[in-house]
């Protein structure tokens, strides 16, 4: 009965408030995936940037809101986590009850609207989330995380949060007449946390699919009231169909009736844009996706996501009836130069935290003798690979001692994580030789990851590099001299090196597993001549192999990985583990130094009178000395060059 109450009194105060109106034009703001990245720094390279930070969108949010009315701003996610200034907030001299976190001290002065949860704020657990969270002057939405309290399955569980909020903002029409509007947020985490971050939720959270929430939620937001519903998923939009549980379900939210703008992210993309003009339902031009204006404006608070609404209530109920969504860069990179100041209210606000992370960041932990880098991390064995590989081998021999896994060999498989692409042709780890500090640390391992071990047989192995080989197009051994060679679309995090075994990827064979993890062509075979100490690999042998949690979990999609192979769960980050084999390693070695360089176990077989070509930053080309079989076809201008393998 109450509820229907507050349904009749919603729309009463609805209808009785925008009677006799014309036209309202209402401007939605949107920062994602900031990852910490408040002030225009890179703490991995200990230097200011232009390209990147919340310091410079501000300036374009200012310019926003004076070029119009109305306005409401909103931030869709992955704010907590990211960089060194993150992980000093959270592991290093951790936030207390009662503090309020940097990134709140930077956004609250800004106004912010609301917000959403992004997959990352649960890295660091959820005690710390809430600690967090509580000190901003704006409310989080979430509508997919329950809470595992008995209750999640029944027709009323427990939400872990709010999972939406109504906003009743007062606007000025084209007349210059106040107007009150409600406004609906409901916000969407991907369902994959549950497996991401599994030692951090498992039995306290349970996740529902995106979509199933918003039909659930958005008629009831409606019912109180909502002339206006904005959607903020942390998701992705993907091109092919979309089923339950997607991570990326942005397309199909778009259809779901009553939601009226789509704020989204996670991917790090930028929407509207030429990548996206041949997807279904999908209007470049204004901004669509199944006529449902919505944004993805990038990330590191590189762009500012900007919907331009005209609403009209001449049918007696506010109606969106034009739109227009755009992004706003802060930086051009064809011209190389910054459109956008940098505020100075956020060192203002946050010089403590920021030096305190300077502090950090610049320990020293270790002394290379070589340069690490990852310039053709994706292509060739690799120092920044290698190095982290040595790190994870070591914990884990050293965790299986006195137990039954004593006797497995152990291998261990990495990523590179920073490869350029989408992120930008400056995004590389590039560490001259000399002392390596913490800052180099969280370059060569970015996430805050926790080290896991998984029992594998040697098939199991080779069809997790079958999955990882997924990153590389078919090159047509009778096509032209030079083709292509990666796939942009397949993540770099996703493409594990595993190093304790020797192999060759060959890459005229088609990828074997589909980005989803489904045998997709049952006779391909990518990886050939897979060896354990110079013999074949025994498919029945069992090896323990070194990873992180969201890997060792399911993340990624990988066959055979989940939690029922698992055998260590470590409570400590990759990142220390290196940390410690750096400090070992400096001090036994004679020299006092260590040496990262690649020990070359693995290979893309040569094809005869072709040569794959693939795209990495420019800067690379010094090292290129190292790698005899790349060769540099031509430096493009823009901080990329095009290069070539050759026999």
């Amino acid at each position: 009965m109450y509820q229907r109450v507050v349904a009749t009194l919603g729309l009463a105060w609805a209808v009785c408030n925008t009677s006799h109106a014309e036209l309202l034009q209402l401007r939605i703001l949107e920062t994602t995936d900031l990852h910490m990245n408040l002030l225009s720094y890179d703490y991995y390279q200990d230097k200011p940037t232009d390209q990147y930070g919340l310091a410079r969108a501000i300036s374009l949010i200012k310019a926003a809101r004076a070029e119009t009315t109305n306005s409401l701003l909103f931030d869709n996610g992955d704010l907590l986590q990211g960089n060194p200034l993150g992980d000093v907030v959270a592991r290093v001299s951790p936030l207390q009850k009662g503090q309020t976190h940097p990134a709140y001290k930077v956004m609250n002065p800004l106004g912010y609207d609301a917000a959403n949860l992004g997959n990352h704020e649960f890295n660091y657990g959820l005690d710390f989330l809430r600690r967090s969270i509580a000190g901003a002057s704006f409310p989080y939405v979430n509508a997919n995380v329950l809470l595992a309290d008995g209750k999640q399955d029944s027709t009323k569980p427990t939400h872990a949060f709010v999972p939406y909020v109504l906003l009743d903002r007062t606007f000025k029409d084209a007349s210059g007449k106040e107007q009150k509007l409600r406004v609906g947020v409901i916000g969407f985490v991907p369902p994959q946390i549950m497996q991401w971050d599994k030692a951090n939720l498992e039995g306290q959270v349970v996740t529902r699919d995106m979509v199933d929430m918003a039909r659930l939620y958005v008629p009831e937001m409606r019912a109180k009231g909502a002339q206006l519903v904005v959607a903020i998923p942390h998701s992705g939009f993907e091109k092919g169909e979309v089923g339950a549980f997607a991570e990326n379900a942005v397309s199909r939210l778009a259809e779901v009736p009553g939601v009226d703008a789509i704020l989204f992210g996670h991917a790090h993309a930028e929407f509207p844009g030429k990548a996206f003009a041949s997807y279904p339902k999908v209007d470049i031009e204004r901004g669509t996706i199944n006529g449902v204006p919505a944004v993805m404006p990038g990330r590191w608070g590189d762009h500012l996501g900007v919907i331009d609404l005209t609403l009209d209530n001449s049918s007696g109920q506010w109606k969106v009836v034009n739109s227009q969504a755009s992004i706003r860069p802060i930086f051009d990179r064809a011209a190389k130069k910054s459109l956008a100041a940098e505020d100075p209210m956020v060192m203002q606000a946050i010089r403590a935290e920021h030096e305190r992370t300077l502090e950090y960041v610049r320990n020293k932990v270790a002394v290379s003798d070589a340069p690490i880098y990852s310039y053709f991390a994706q292509v060739a064995d690799d120092p920044s690979i290698q190095i982290v590989s040595n790190a994870q081998i070591a914990y884990v021999k050293r965790a299986m001692q006195g137990t039954d896994y004593e006797k497995y060999p152990v291998l261990s498989a990495a990523a590179p994580f920073k490869a350029g692409g989408r992120q930008g042709w400056n995004y590389y780890t590039d560490i001259p030789a000399g002392p390596l500090a913490i800052k180099h640390m969280a370059d060569l391992y970015i996430y805050p990851n926790t080290l896991k071990a998984v029992l594998l047989t040697g098939a199991q192995v080779r069809e997790w590099l079958e999955m990882s080989a997924g990153q590389f197009l078919r090159i047509d051994p009778q096509g032209p001299a030079r083709q292509p060679l990666i796939n942009d679309a397949f993540p770099s995090y996703n493409f594990d090196v595993i190093d304790g075994v020797q192999y060759e990827v060959d890459v005229t064979q088609s990828a074997r597993y589909d980005s989803k993890g489904q045998l997709a062509n049952p006779q391909a075979h990518r990886i050939r001549n897979l060896r354990f100490e110079g013999h074949p690999i025994d498919d029945k042998a069992r090896f323990v192999v070194a990873t992180n949690n969201y890997r060792a979990f399911g993340g990624g999609n990988f066959p055979a990985l989940g939690a029922d192979k698992v055998v260590l769960d470590a409570p400590d980050e990759n990142r220390q583990a290196l940390v410690e084999y750096l400090r070992m390693s400096d001090k036994l070695s004679a020299s006092h130094s260590v040496n990262p360089s690649a020990d070359g176990n693995w290979r893309i077989a040569p094809i005869e009178k072709v040569h794959p070509t693939f795209l990495s930053g420019s800067a690379g080309a010094q090292f290129l000395g190292k790698h005899p079989s790349i060769r540099l076809v031509q430096d493009n201008g823009d901080g990329s060059s095009l290069y070539e393998l050759v026999d």
